[in-house]
């Protein structure tokens, strides 16, 4: 299969995470691997809406240690402590967290000075276990809603869909 990269900058953004959870499900047809799906998932994201940061952190000590992993943009932290920042605290709570303007999060770790706002998706697992979080950082204020939280949980839905001969259903969107 030919790949694609897509731009949906102007697009609403229900049609952009429609046509995300559409081109992700199609490329990652037929992959258990967690690892490429991270990658895959956040490479799709990032060229298509161009986005600051956008990354998973794992958990590497479950409910202790959250440690980089497959991402694009600038250097990230290398780990990040359950319950310390944005990530953190997506992790420690297993919801998503929308942040409007980072400045004012209590405890916020800086990566890139130029973070302006951030969500943070938590990634569970076929049996519910948090596998780590993903995140996107946007140099503009405000940049996260109810659309973007409900379009990236439908995305990293494919790691908690139980895989069948390595083939997970695909994720809907309803916008």
């Amino acid at each position: 299969m030919a790949e694609t990269t897509l731009d949906l900058a102007g697009v609403a953004k229900p049609e952009a995470y429609a046509e995300l959870v559409r081109q992700i499900d199609v490329v990652l047809e037929g992959i258990d691997d967690r690892i490429a799906a991270m990658a895959t998932i956040s490479s799709s994201i990032h060229s298509a809406m161009s986005y600051l940061w956008t990354g998973f952190y794992r958990v590497v000590i479950p409910g202790k240690l959250l440690r980089v992993g497959p991402y694009q943009g600038t250097l990230g932290c290398l780990e990040i402590e359950f319950g310390r920042g944005v990530c953190g605290t997506a992790a420690a709570t297993g919801k998503t967290v929308i942040v409007d303007d980072v400045s004012a999060f209590p405890g916020h770790i800086t990566c890139d000075p130029r973070s302006r706002s951030e969500i943070v998706v938590p990634v569970f697992d076929p049996k519910g276990e948090l596998l780590g979080v993903f995140d996107i950082d946007s140099d503009r204020l405000g940049a996260f809603d109810a659309q973007d939280r409900e379009g990236l949980e439908a995305i990293v839905s494919w790691f908690s869909r139980p895989a069948s001969g390595g083939i997970a259903p695909a994720a809907t969107f309803t916008g």
